[in-house]
């Protein structure tokens, strides 16, 4: 008879511990998220640009939905029900495989979170609090280049489209000043419905970060791009950003000629310093953000995990 009751005390603290453990790991999946709408744009427009925000929410959903039934599952069958019950190895059993359905269920939102997390988490960290200089223009222009020269950041350069995977920051300090310098992805004159996520991010940080915009033309135009084009492009950033602009032809020592304020060659270094100059001119303390100081609003982002009604659940 003790025997018995060993066994059966045995298979209820497992389905309870098992329960227990599984229900922690979702949460934990959730947790390491953070609550998209308290994000500052830039990282919202990010998010939005390669996996879609409702996406990312109705995951996290499945995943708390999930989440609060492993944890019944240990309610229900590693309480009463097994300690009373003849075959408790049985239920135990069923138990288990319930609560291993469940995880199924979620298994492409599961693998879809991880995706996304191991991307976000390696998002450049573009603070609100400093200056900050976007170096835009088509690709191959030079702006990894210049940027290089100009700041911290190391990004890598190739002679071929879209060198800059990302967007990459870079800081340079004068005197107890630090400015923030964004490299942009390689921005194409093209709807903004035809864009891909690169190019979005690139939009995003001119839009939301940029306190300056450099614009880089290579009038020589070894980018593989017509100089007509690019300028179009400078056109529709212009219509775009209320902060001003400065207009660099790139690849001087190629001899092209523009009609841009500046020329240099981010190549050789001629007329770099120039450029610096006429950005460090621009500097000024960024204002803080309008709704700094505001009352926190409650937020319906993170999914309830544990009473309540459960997260919307996904058919991923």
């Amino acid at each position: 008879m003790q025997k018995k009751m060993n066994k059966d005390r045995a298979n209820e603290e497992f389905v309870r511990a098992v329960s227990s453990s599984v229900h922690d790991r979702l949460v934990h999946v959730i947790q390491s998220f953070p609550i998209l709408d308290e994000q500052p744009p830039f990282y919202r427009d990010t998010v939005e640009a390669l996996f879609g925000i409702e996406e990312l929410k109705k995951a996290l959903g499945s995943v708390g939905w999930a989440a609060m039934h492993t944890k019944r599952m240990g309610w229900e069958h590693g309480g009463a029900r097994i300690r009373w019950a003849e075959d408790t190895a049985a239920v135990r059993k069923r138990a288990v495989a319930r609560i291993a359905s469940i995880v199924h269920q979620i298994d492409d939102d599961l693998r879809f979170l991880n995706e996304a997390r191991n991307v976000l988490r390696k998002l450049p960290d573009i603070r609100e609090d400093e200056f900050t200089v976007v170096i835009a223009g088509y690709p191959n222009v030079g702006k990894s280049s210049f940027i290089n020269r100009v700041s911290s950041a190391e990004p890598e350069v190739a002679s071929y489209p879209f060198t800059t995977k990302g967007v990459i920051v870079g800081h340079r300090y004068e005197g107890r000043k630090r400015i923030q310098f964004v490299d942009t992805p390689g921005l194409l004159n093209r709807p903004e419905e035809e864009r891909n996520p690169i190019e979005e991010q690139a939009i995003s940080a001119i839009i939301h970060t940029a306190n300056l915009v450099v614009f880089i033309l290579d009038p020589s135009e070894y980018c593989g791009y017509p100089i007509e084009d690019q300028r179009h492009l400078l056109e529709t950033i212009q219509a775009r950003v209320e902060v001003p602009i400065i207009i660099v032809a790139n690849k001087a020592d190629l001899g092209a000629v523009s009609e841009a304020e500046f020329s240099m060659s981010a190549q050789t270094g001629k007329g770099v310093k120039e450029v610096l100059k006429a950005v460090l001119s621009h500097y000024r303390e960024p204002a803080p953000r309008p709704d700094e100081g505001a009352p926190e609003e409650e937020t319906e982002d993170r999914p309830t995990v544990e009473g309540g009604e459960p997260g919307l659940r996904s058919s991923r």
